[in-house]
Order: C-alpha cells, then sequence, then structure tokens
C-alpha cells in the first residue's frame, strides 16, 4: 500500500524521509511504505487550510454535516477490511480494531447532527427592543497532532467537531500508524470535502513542532505524552494560540471490600489488558481493600495468566502486541524495575521466549503486588499491560491513594455502597470517573479529558468540542434609531 500526502485536495507523495509502516506482531512484515513530507509541503498544507477557511466557515452548517454522515457511511461499509488493516499496523485485535473504525463512523455521526442542535443563545436586554444574541464562529485553522493507540477514534473525535463547526484542519498522525490515516482522509475527501478543508501531513517531532508554531494554525489540538504535551503548552502560550492536550494517565481501580470481587477482577482485567494497555484510560494501579485483598488479586492473576496473547488476526486471541519494539523494551526495563524495588510478580512479568512472540513486540500481562506507593510506577506511565497493586485500610485511604498521582484522568471504584460511591465523586481527582465498570472506554455525545497532568484546556468530545473549535460573540442587537 503506498502512503500518500493529501495537501489542498491532492493526494501526492512526500519529499522527506522514507516511511515504513510494519506490523508490530511481525516486524519483517510491510504493512504500508510512503514518505513523510517536507517542510514545503506542511508550509503548503498551511497554506490550502488557511485559503479554505473563508469558504468553508460560510458553507450552511447541514452541507458540512452531510460530509460527515457520508464519511460515517464510508467508514461502517469498511469496517471489516480496515479493522483488520488497523490491527496489522497498530496491534489491537481484529475484534478491537473494527469496533475502532465503527465507533469513527459513530463520532462522526454525532458531529453530523450538530447541525440539527442549538448554536447559539438569546438573553434578554434591559434596554427596549434590543436582545442580546451569543453567536459562535469558528476558530479557522486548526493544527491537530494525533497518537499511535487508536489511529482513527481519536483523530476522528479531534476532526469531526473541527470540521462540523466550520474549521478547517491540518493534521499529523503518528508515524507509527499513517495507513489508518490515510483511511480516514479518503474516507473524508471521498465524501465530498472541498479541496484544502483537511490537510494530512505525515511527519515526526519536527512535523508537530512547525504546525504549532506556523502563525496561519490558529488553534492547536494534541493527545501524546506529557513531555511533548506540556512543551506545547509552552510554546501556545508564547504564541497566545489556544491549546488542548491530552497526555495520559495512571489511572486507579479501587476495589472495596463490599465489591462483587469476580465482577471486579473481570472489569479490572478488561481495563488494564484489553488493547494491550495502550489506552490513556487503562487501568495500571490497582487499591484493594485489605479485607479482600487477597481473594481479589488471586481472581485478577488468574484471569490474565488465562489471556490468549499472539497475532491480532488470530481467532480467539485476546490481546496482541505492544505497538513497537521501543514499546515493549520501555515496559519490561519498567517491571524490571519495579521488581527490583520489591514489587511481587503475581502474573507475568517473564519476557516470551517462544518463536513467534519473542519475535514480536509482545508483552505479558503482569500483576505487580506492590510494597507501596514509594515505587517509580506508582506514578510513571508505562503504557503497557502491566498493573501495580497496594492495600488500602478503608475507603479513604483508598481515595488518598488514588489521587496520590500527577495524573488525574480516569478512575473506577468498585462498591455496592450508593454513599461511598457519591463521596468518590466528590473525593477523586479525575476527569472520568466509573462506577462498578473499567477505568477506560468513552462515548462520543459526553465531556472526555482529565485534570491535573492528564489534560490541559476545554474537554474533548460531546458538546464540550464546541468550547475549543469555535468562539463567542456576544451581539446587541438593537432597533433602528
Amino acid at each position: 500500500m503506498d502512503l500518500l500526502n493529501l495537501v489542498d485536495g491532492r493526494w501526492i507523495e512526500g519529499s522527506g524521509a522514507a516511511l515504513t509502516d510494519t506490523n508490530p506482531a511481525r516486524p519483517g512484515e510491510v504493512v504500508a511504505r510512503g514518505r513523510l513530507a517536507a517542510p514545503a509541503e506542511v508550509t503548503a498544507a498551511i497554506t490550502a487550510a488557511a485559503g479554505a477557511a473563508p469558504a468553508w466557515a460560510a458553507t450552511p452548517h447541514h452541507a458540512r454535516a452531510a460530509v460527515l454522515a457520508e464519511a460515517a457511511r464510508i467508514l461502517d461499509g469498511n469496517a471489516e477490511p480496515w479493522g483488520r488493516e488497523l490491527s496489522r499496523e497498530e496491534g489491537k485485535t481484529l475484534a478491537e480494531g473494527v469496533a475502532e473504525v465503527r465507533g469513527a463512523a459513530r463520532i462522526l455521526r454525532f458531529y453530523a447532527a450538530e447541525s440539527d442542535r442549538d448554536s447559539g443563545e438569546i438573553y434578554p436586554s434591559p434596554r427596549p427592543g434590543e436582545s442580546i444574541q451569543v453567536v459562535r464562529k469558528p476558530v479557522g485553522v486548526a493544527g491537530i497532532i494525533t497518537p499511535f493507540n487508536f489511529p482513527i477514534a481519536i483523530p476522528a473525535w479531534k476532526i469531526a467537531p473541527a470540521l462540523t463547526y466550520g474549521n478547517t484542519v491540518v493534521w499529523k498522525p503518528s508515524s507509527l500508524v499513517p495507513l489508518l490515516a490515510l483511511r480516514l482522509a479518503g474516507a473524508l475527501a471521498d465524501a465530498g470535502l472541498p479541496a484544502g478543508v483537511l490537510n494530512l501531513v505525515y511527519g515526526e517531532g519536527d512535523t508537530g513542532t512547525a504546525i504549532v508554531d506556523h502563525p496561519g494554525v490558529d488553534a492547536v489540538s494534541f493527545t501524546g505524552s506529557t513531555a511533548v504535551g506540556r512543551a506545547i503548552i509552552a510554546r501556545c502560550g508564547e504564541l497566545a494560540k489556544p491549546v488542548q492536550t491530552e497526555m495520559g494517565g495512571k489511572n486507579a481501580s479501587i476495589v472495596l471490600a463490599d465489591a462483587d470481587l469476580d465482577h471486579a477482577a473481570a472489569q479490572v482485567v478488561a481495563g488494564a489488558y484489553n488493547s494491550t494497555g495502550q489506552k490513556c484510560t487503562a487501568t495500571s494501579r490497582l487499591i484493594v481493600h485489605d479485607g479482600v485483598a487477597d481473594e481479589l488479586l488471586a481472581r485478577v492473576a488468574d484471569r490474565a495468566a488465562a489471556l490468549r496473547v499472539g497475532d491480532p488476526l488470530e481467532e480467539g486471541v485476546q490481546m496482541g502486541p505492544l505497538v513497537s519494539d521501543a514499546a515493549r523494551d520501555r515496559v519490561a526495563a519498567g517491571v524490571r524495575e519495579a521488581v527490583g524495588e520489591g514489587a511481587r510478580p503475581l502474573a507475568g512479568a517473564e519476557p516470551y521466549t517462544d518463536a513467534d512472540r519473542a519475535a514480536g513486540w509482545f508483552a505479558p500481562p503482569t500483576l505487580l503486588d506492590l510494597p507501596g506507593t514509594g515505587l517509580g510506577f506508582w506514578r510513571r506511565e508505562l503504557f503497557g499491560p502491566v498493573v501495580g497493586a497496594v492495600r488500602a485500610r478503608d475507603a479513604a485511604e483508598a481515595f488518598g491513594l488514588a489521587n496520590l498521582s500527577d495524573h488525574g484522568l480516569s478512575a473506577a471504584v468498585f462498591t455496592r455502597d450508593l454513599g461511598v460511591a457519591l463521596t468518590a465523586v466528590n473525593g477523586l481527582d479525575v476527569g472520568v470517573l466509573h462506577i462498578n465498570s473499567e477505568s477506560a472506554g468513552t462515548f462520543p455525545w459526553v465531556p472526555f479529558g482529565g485534570v491535573k497532568g492528564s489534560g490541559h484546556g476545554p474537554k474533548e468530545q460531546g458538546r464540550a468540542a464546541r468550547d475549543f473549535y469555535t468562539h463567542t460573540v456576544t451581539v446587541y442587537l438593537g432597533p433602528p434609531a
């Protein structure tokens, strides 16, 4: 498959470095090839987006929505083959890959429906004959930088609101997952998106920097690492440019003494090991009441050890590889460090030695019994299938341990006590809270994002996205003199 950049409505081969997209389950297998965009091509993409912005903003909302709805239809019609491609380039299981493509279609449909919802507000005025209107206008050109772990869903939940609210886009996806980026951009182009409204440029960090720095880019939305996100926040502050970042999490699941332990164990395993733990909302910390800790940890360990790990395209496989050799090595090093500091492995922890998995970027689903919260593991995000567990004497101590983090994205609490659940709502410093379900998972019609080191700027998804992709104009509409 040839990877092409989309600039001003034209599919072009980049003139930058070679780009090779490989299968993390079988690293010798090439999925697609292409070239990165050169600096001149990135500049051309931004210029095209700026040039297309006035006409796209003036296009009736229902016409913009029709493009999104048609692109959603294209995604749904190709969910099986594109889901297979997603699995091959990113490592999710086939079921997860197909579900993600369908999920992206659902996101597009939600934002297409914005054309049927209210688009402003009217307030009374104390002056006779006058009304006060608050109308929303697009910010202009949105620079969008997306990660590898959800190669079509995360781009969809940034690009769809940008487009529906009348913005144009310059998009740099992760170079680890370029094929699904091409599929999403192609679906929108085939759905009738005018030239220049969406521009896709493949690149590395310098391309992202060029997008952030360019005066033709009016706002920046980024999902990725905390270090890069903070650098983008700082730079956008210098430029007085609106910025929205989602920077990961170190998410806790809290299992209290009254919880249904079998249900809790199943949900913890799903939250920790689905998508090979490569979710910003994945469970990576487990806090268990002393009275049920041994039983709960035994159940989680048994379920983790029973997971079938292998080529994600094979039937019955429940967990695929990590996305790259660097990711596998980082996870393995983090586990070794934790064990060296006193963590006790209850499941996993040892690298695979069989030929197939040793040749790919596989890591075992791992559960560590931690001696306390002083380990680096407790604060550092490994972004892999590893959970570290500690014990708490009661709910108050459990909530305090959960808050002992620089991140604040997601948490899960397992309890039958409504009062304790309500206490968690007020007491846990997170942006997303699950009661009796896994820490991962979100729907496109509700806000998504974290607090503390997990997020900055307006929330994503739902109608909250309007706060980033539009600005308001307050109009005092009085009668003629």
